[in-house]
């Protein structure tokens, strides 16, 4: 079954993401540390604000609704109450009714959804926002802090860094169950990182990965968990990247592209959301992202297409074994084959199926909240062909954004489709 009521994505905006290894990031060791600072979640959600209404022409003043998508603020930043801080970000915005909607890492990918639902309702212009600033606390307070996404009062004393733990165990029985082997979520680190030196915005771009390098844990690639249990099935370089940063998008009615001036060709259609929760007091399969498969099954149902329509995707690639898990549960594989598509090169960039274009949550970094806004302003680009050097070259019309929360928890499916 189709939207109720069609919408369009105008475009949007992504700030830098920020965070240690990139050459802009203020810290002990940057030529700039003590003179000058980064920027805060504040001027981070300004920014991304801004960004969108300039990319998109549209006025702040027409916008209907606001969401913005932010997981620990109150933590990192001692700041909540963050649909009135994306009001100060335009004097136009002011009254605008505004909510801040909190999923874990799939953050933004629900306000997406909830602008949809407002424009299933009748709003005919939206602005989707997403934001997160993670670099205020030291590694390991950090991964107390987004333990909460995890059902910490069970899950937390697996180890100081209980996410990377918690996909540590996933990992360790993908190696042991399937064909999948750390060659191949060598594979996928270094796919994201040459991504990322393409794309000017993601965090990873100046930083060199081998294959050598990911395959195996050394001096400048160390297993890092406390759990020896675990240690020896997680990397440094199989992990997403604590990174600061926003992203922004415009989401609009029919009427509201007839507002504009524009037609359905001049934008990107929404054609299928699917959105689904798991069970945050019980663990999974190790082997599969279930959550995430209804999620997909339900976008594919109301699109009307399936995952041999996609030409092009971004996937929510927290650890490099996610990736691999994700292209099963989305359908680009079957069950335990995922590892075939990155060891053959089909999601690389120049493949029939490129993902994580611009570097993924592994290259481009992963701000919590910003991650699910900026996937879908990713696709956006690549559908326009505005993606620059990252830009794949077969001219792609379906493209899938999957956002997932916690450890498979919550997951955001969306199905874009070009030419009106």
């Amino acid at each position: 079954m189709a939207l109720p009521r069609r919408a369009f994505l105008l475009g949007g905006h992504v700030t830098p993401f920020l965070g240690k290894k990139h050459p802009d990031f203020i810290w002990k060791g940057h030529p700039d540390f003590g003179t000058r600072d980064n920027p805060t979640l504040e001027e981070t959600i300004t920014a991304a604000v801004r960004g969108a209404l300039e990319a998109t022409g549209v006025a702040a003043a027409d916008v209907d609704r606001i969401w913005i998508g932010n997981f620990v603020g109150e933590l990192f930043s001692n700041q909540g109450h963050l649909g009135a801080a994306v009001v100060g970000a335009h004097p136009d915005l002011l009254h605008k009714p505004a909510l801040r909607v909190e999923g874990a890492c799939a953050s933004g990918g629900l306000a997406f959804a909830s602008a949809l639902d407002a424009v299933a309702a009748g709003a005919d212009v939206c602005l989707v926002v997403g934001a997160e600033v993670q670099t205020t606390a030291s590694a390991r307070q950090g991964g107390d802090y987004l333990a909460r996404a995890s059902h910490y009062a069970r899950q937390r004393p697996l180890d100081d860094f209980t996410f990377p733990a918690l996909f540590a165990q996933r990992a360790r029985e993908v190696y042991g169950r399937t064909e999948t082997t750390e060659d191949d979520t060598a594979r996928v680190s270094v796919k994201a990182y040459a991504n990322a030196h393409r794309n000017p915005l993601a965090h990873m771009q100046a930083v060199p990965l081998s294959f050598e390098d990911a395959r195996r844990a050394g001096d400048h690639n160390p297993a890092f968990l406390g759990n020896e249990a675990l240690r020896p099935y997680l990397k440094v370089s199989d992990c997403s990247q604590v990174s600061d940063g926003g992203a922004a998008l415009v989401v609009v009615s029919e009427a509201g592209l007839a507002r504009m001036g524009l037609t359905p060709a001049d934008a990107i259609e929404v054609v299928g959301l699917g959105v689904a929760t798991g069970n945050l007091y019980a663990d999974g399969d190790p082997l599969a992202l279930d959550t995430t498969a209804v999620a997909a099954a339900r976008a594919y149902a109301q699109a009307g297409l399936s995952a041999a329509d996609v030409g092009v995707a971004e996937v929510h690639d927290c650890f490099a074994v996610t990736e691999i898990l994700m292209y099963e549960a989305l359908g680009f594989a079957p069950r335990g084959q995922g590892a075939h598509l990155v060891r053959e090169g089909r999601t690389a960039i120049e493949g029939d199926l490129p993902v994580n274009t611009g570097g993924g949550l592994i290259g481009f970094g992963h701000p919590v909240g910003a991650t699910g806004v900026k996937q879908l302003v990713e696709l956006v680009r690549q559908l326009r062909g505005e993606a620059g050097d990252y830009q794949v070259g077969h001219a792609p019309t379906v493209a899938l954004a999957a956002n997932m929360g916690g450890d498979d928890k919550t997951a955001v499916v969306s199905l874009l489709r070009a030419g009106g």
